[in-house]
């Protein structure tokens, strides 16, 4: 078999830097040509024009963030994990960054489709019981669902 195309998903996490460095490590073993996806998920705030002041109990004006520069902080955040990624770990390979907006394990299989990937490489996070049925599992969605092969990493020693 040969891989051509691996898709490494990437947060600002230990998690996923320890898989960046697998996902890393078997494209320069295939001279294969690497893909970096970060997936931007919706930051939503429940506000109101004003608050209350817990500890005069006086009105004032909330500081109210518009969807536009969150959503711009939260691309230059990713685009910030990314160079980190590549100047880390991406030496002498072609790489190519991606940005997703949305569900992190579909933005991560619907990119997974577009660049052609042979593999998926990604971290986990090792969450179980509550933590896991509260807040879901990416790896698991994105190994249930891709069509490719999917390197799960875990970090030793979580």
């Amino acid at each position: 078999m040969k891989m051509k195309k691996i898709l490494i998903a990437i947060d600002d996490s230990k998690f996923s830097e320890n898989a960046a460095g697998y996902g890393f490590d078997i494209a320069r073993l295939y001279q294969a040509e690497v893909g970096l996806v970060v997936v931007v998920e919706p930051i939503v705030f429940q506000q109101s024009a004003s608050t209350t002041d817990l500890i005069s109990g006086t009105p004032f004006e909330a500081n109210v963030v518009s969807d536009t520069e969150l959503i711009k902080a939260q691309t230059e955040s990713a685009e910030n994990v990314i160079e980190r990624t590549i100047k880390k770990l991406g030496e002498g390979l072609h790489v190519t960054q991606f940005t997703e907006y949305g569900s992190t394990a579909e933005g991560i299989l619907e990119r997974s489709r577009q660049f052609n990937a042979d593999l998926v490489v990604l971290g986990t996070h090792s969450r179980t019981g509550l933590d896991r049925l509260l807040m879901g599992s990416v790896a698991e969605h994105v190994v249930r669902h891709s069509e490719v092969p999917v390197l799960v990493v875990p970090l030793k020693g979580e």
